[in-house]
């Protein structure tokens, strides 16, 4: 009952935090608010969610450090961003510097403030973490398949963020299932699984379903050695179930766009979405500007302002094209020092676990779409399984046992 009163850390910030993180780019011009396009609600909810933060950063109980935690991550992390930001200074005319910026600045304080936040209690907050994305992937799942339905090209997507998008929060959701029911040992989380599936394969996303499967078959390559027959078996009748249930009540679209978008684009066509060309141009870009790259968002100032191309559609090209070796550098700094700092999962191995497979996921993800800002969630996972891996396991709570 004293953790009822006096709790670790507040529920509060974590909520709007992660609301602000699955919410993305929204402006109050989408809800129909044409005179108000200038209010980004992003900014809003981030300040409000620092300013609880700061609050529960105040009032939490002091305890005892058992010695330096490892950050250097965090460091390097934010060194990146800032340079990327001071990459604006030489970026070409026609890059939209001050939009990159606001994006850059709002992912760097969502890392800081949500590894803050971890540290506070990372069993409680990832535990809520994975709740919140549970519940996000089944609203979004049921808001495209009953609201917003197919789009042009009969992908479907929820709230305005595009399938690519999409795509992950269901993914997400697949492993916030899975988390969920190993956390409450039971089996009902597992039974939306179905639908996360059918949404994400309605997504038309190949990238995501792919970077989703490779988190899996490496997830169950980990575990093999633990792996009982009764649980595969048991694995395998839910997975024909989850098959069958999808054939059954799947929209008549679904059909159609497996055909066209699995079988004859990527199969048969060999279609890519002209992401080989878009990667080639990136990556002269990057040879073009080989030190400190062509300045934030210039890909889209030197190319895609012609080419009609948003972004490079691959974050680490994306990174060497606007911040060449310096902001590749700083990267693989930031990367390197956090996979030394999750390795092994540290104190909470199941915890550290799930966020980093939820954390690579978003991140193979990244590889083939999204710009900077639509990387968030893989940071954000990362900031979450490096608080858990870091922090000690407090008296009184039962140490993890390695998953």
């Amino acid at each position: 009952m004293t953790w009822l009163r006096t709790p670790r850390v507040f529920l509060a910030p974590g909520v709007v935090l992660i609301l602000v993180a699955i919410g993305g780019r929204f402006t109050l011009d989408r809800a129909g608010y044409t005179d108000l396009a200038w209010v980004d609600l992003r900014v809003i909810g981030l300040l409000v969610a620092l300013a609880v933060l700061i609050v529960d950063i105040a009032r939490r109980p002091s305890v005892p450090v058992a010695g330096p935690r490892r950050e250097g991550w965090l460091v390097a992390t934010v060194l990146f961003f800032l340079f990327q930001i001071a990459s604006g200074l030489w970026a070409p005319a026609a890059s939209r510097v001050g939009p990159q910026t606001v994006d850059l600045v709002l992912m760097g304080a969502l890392v800081v403030a949500f590894y803050l936040y971890a540290v506070g209690d990372p069993e409680t907050v990832l535990r809520t973490a994975f709740l919140l994305f549970y519940l996000a992937a089944l609203v979004f799942a049921l808001a495209a398949l009953f609201v917003n339905g197919p789009g042009e090209q009969g992908r479907y997507s929820a709230f305005g963020g595009g399938p690519n998008v999409f795509v992950r929060i269901e993914i997400l959701g697949i492993i916030s299932a899975i988390a969920l029911a190993l956390f409450r040992r039971r089996l009902w989380p597992l039974l939306a699984t179905p639908l996360f599936g059918l949404a994400a394969v309605l997504s038309g996303s190949r990238a995501g379903l792919l970077a989703g499967a490779a988190v899996g078959a490496v997830a169950l390559f980990k575990i093999r050695r633990r792996l009982h027959p009764g649980a595969i078996a048991g694995a395998l009748a839910f997975v024909a179930a989850a098959v069958v249930t999808i054939t059954v009540f799947a929209p008549p679209a679904f059909t159609s766009l497996f055909q066209e978008r699995f079988v004859e684009q990527t199969v048969q066509q060999r279609y890519l979405s002209d992401r080989t060309d878009i990667w080639a141009a990136a990556w002269q870009l990057a040879v073009d500007h080989p030190i400190a790259g062509a300045g934030l968002d210039g890909f889209y100032g030197l190319i895609g302002v012609n080419q009609f191309v948003e972004y490079p559609h691959n974050y680490v090209l994306g990174v060497a094209a606007e911040g060449g070796l310096i902001g590749i550098g700083l990267l693989t700094a930031s990367v390197l020092l956090w996979a030394t700092t999750v390795r092994r999962g540290g104190h909470r191995p199941r915890l550290t676990g799930l966020a980093v497979a939820a954390a690579v996921f978003v991140g193979l993800s990244s590889l083939f779409s999204g710009d900077y800002y639509d990387s968030r969630l893989a940071w954000l996972f990362a900031a979450m399984a490096a608080a858990a891996a870091v922090v000690p396991v407090p008296a009184g709570r039962l140490e993890e046992v390695p998953a």
